[in-house]
């Protein structure tokens, strides 16, 4: 699947050129924006794989949009400028920046710089998804725990009883452990 790109660059020549190397590389240009108040629009709806946003715009400049769009959607962007000072390079990294490109830019500078920002945004949904994974296990198992405790108290059971009683109980109606120690906590802690 050809992963979606948009492109924001107010010069519409710059503009054009950029798209046509993206789709000359395979990429699909879902949309284009000649400012950051559209390119903060269209992110929200289209919600495309990469963002190449330049950083000097008109209405609200690159870095501002992009602050915005990293606020509320998890979209890697790939800034352009003609600047390559070092204020624009420290506020970039307060943003979901993934690269950034002095213009003019050329094929042979941003495919490989688009190819990496793809890579990069994909390591980093791997990586944000197995901490949701691991929090989401850490706050299963707190929820055990806690029902365990309450058997243990409650019935003075030895922990390991507290537990086989649970698991017993899950599979018996089969529901969850989580879901028998919801209920546990639910009917003792009232």
């Amino acid at each position: 699947m050809k992963k979606r790109i948009m492109v924001v660059e107010d010069e519409s020549i710059v503009r054009m050129d950029l798209s046509l190397m993206l789709k000359d590389a395979g990429y699909e240009v879902v949309a284009e924006a000649g400012d950051g108040e559209r390119a903060v629009e269209l992110a929200f709806s289209l919600k495309p794989d990469l963002i190449l946003m330049d950083i000097k715009m008109p209405n609200l400049n690159g870095l501002k949009a992009s602050e915005i769009i990293s606020n509320k959607i998890n979209t890697p962007i790939l800034l352009l400028t003609a600047y390559s000072q070092r204020e624009y390079i420290d506020k970039a990294k307060k943003a979901n920046i993934l690269g950034y490109l002095v213009k003019p830019v050329n094929e042979a500078s941003l495919i490989p710089a688009v190819e990496i920002a793809l890579r990069q945004a994909e390591n980093a949904n791997a990586i944000r998804e197995q901490v949701e994974t691991m929090n989401q296990k850490l706050n299963e198992r707190k929820i055990v725990e806690k029902a365990k405790g309450i058997l243990m108290e409650k019935f003075n059971l030895p922990e390991e009883d507290a537990f086989r009683k649970m698991r017993k109980i899950s599979m018996n109606k089969q529901v969850t452990l989580e879901n028998v120690a919801k209920r546990i906590i639910v009917k003792y802690n009232a």
